[in-house]
C-alpha cells in the first residue's frame, strides 16, 4: 500500500447534455482538478479539504474516496484524508464534479496500491456522483470526457463509451462564465420532456463527427428549456466562433473559436457581467502519482 497518492483530472465543456434522453457527449479542456488521499487508520473515517474553495461541500469528494474504499473492501479499516485543488469554476456546467470524482477515485485506487481500468475508475466516481446527488443521469460522459481527454460520445444510461473523436484544428476554447451559479439539485428534468427529439437528433450528429454544429445546437434548446438569455451565444457566433452554446445546466457559455476570431469573441462579451476564461483542448487521459508521506 502507497498510503498516499496524487491524480490530476480536467475538465470538459458540454457537447450534447444528456438530461434529456440519457445520452450525451462532451468535450475534454485544460482546466483541470488535482486530489491528493493519504490512506489513515481511522476506519470509516473520510476527511475532505478544498484548498480551492474551502467553503464549497465536500459531500462529493468523501463519496468518492468512500466508493473506492468499499469497492475494494477497505472502508472497515481505513480512512483517508482528501485534499482538492482545482481552477474549474463550480456549478457553472464546466464539470467541476465529474473531475473531481475521476481525481479523487483514481489517487484513491493509487493511494490503496489498487488496480482498476479507465473505464472502471470513471464509473466508480460516476457512482459516488449518484450517492452524493450531484447528477441526475450519472454524467458518465461529462466524466470519460474529463478523463480521457477529446470529445467523447456515450451512453449514460448503460454507462458505454460510443464513439471517442480526436479534436481538429487549431482552435481555442473560450467560456463565459457569469456572477451565478446553478445545482444540479435545482434542475427539474421534467422540463426536458419537450426538448427529447431535438436533443436525440443533436446526439446523431455528434456520432456522426459534426459535433460543432451538435454543441451550438444542444446549447441553444437547454438554454431555453431553463430559461437562461442566449445573447452570450449568439454574440459569440456572430464574432466568429465555429461554435458556442451552453455547457452543462449552465450558467457558463463555451465557444470553441479560430486564433485570428478569438479577441473578437474576447470583445463581445466584455460586454456582459463575469468572467471570460480561456483555455485550450485537452487530449491527456487523467494520470496518478504515488506519493512520500
Amino acid at each position: 500500500m502507497l498510503r498516499a497518492a496524487e491524480a490530476v483530472s480536467h475538465g470538459a465543456i458540454t457537447i450534447v447534455n444528456a438530461m434529456a434522453t440519457g445520452r450525451g457527449a462532451a468535450l475534454g479542456v485544460g482546466l483541470q482538478t488535482r486530489a491528493t488521499v493519504t490512506v489513515t487508520n481511522r476506519s470509516g473515517v473520510f476527511i475532505a479539504r478544498n484548498l480551492s474553495d474551502p467553503q464549497e461541500n465536500s459531500t462529493l469528494v468523501k463519496a468518492a474516496a468512500r466508493t473506492v474504499f468499499t469497492h475494494f473492501r477497505l472502508d472497515r479499516r481505513f480512512g483517508a484524508i482528501i485534499e482538492t485543488d482545482s481552477n474549474i469554476p463550480i456549478a457553472v456546467g464546466l464539470k467541476s464534479s465529474s473531475a473531481a470524482s475521476n481525481a479523487v477515485a483514481l489517487a484513491s485506487i493509487h493511494a490503496l496500491g489498487r488496480r482498476a481500468s479507465d473505464v472502471e475508475v470513471v464509473r466508480l466516481g460516476v457512482r459516488a456522483s449518484f450517492a452524493a446527488g450531484v447528477t441526475l443521469t450519472g454524467a458518465f460522459d461529462d466524466a470519460c470526457a474529463c478523463y480521457f481527454g477529446g470529445v467523447v460520445v456515450t451512453d449514460n444510461v448503460r454507462r458505454r463509451i460510443l464513439k471517442r473523436f480526436r479534436p481538429k484544428g487549431d482552435l481555442r476554447v473560450l467560456i463565459y462564465v457569469p456572477n451565478t451559479k446553478r445545482y444540479t439539485r435545482d434542475i427539474d428534468p421534467v422540463s426536458f420532456k419537450s426538448i427529447k427529439p431535438f436533443i436525440q437528433a443533436a446526439n446523431r450528429s455528434a456520432l456522426k463527427g459534426d459535433y460543432l454544429n451538435s454543441m451550438t445546437f444542444n446549447g441553444l434548446i437547454y438554454s431555453l428549456a431553463l430559461g437562461y438569455d442566449t445573447r452570450a451565444t449568439t454574440m459569440a457566433l456572430d464574432a466568429g466562433a465555429v461554435a458556442a452554446g451552453l455547457t452543462g445546466k449552465g450558467p457558463a457559455v463555451a465557444a470553441v473559436v479560430s486564433e485570428p476570431k478569438k479577441e473578437n469573441v474576447r470583445t463581445a462579451w466584455r460586454r456582459l457581467k463575469g468572467q471570460v476564461i480561456e483555455t485550450s483542448f485537452n487530449l491527456r487521459k487523467a494520470t496518478a502519482r504515488g506519493l512520500s508521506r
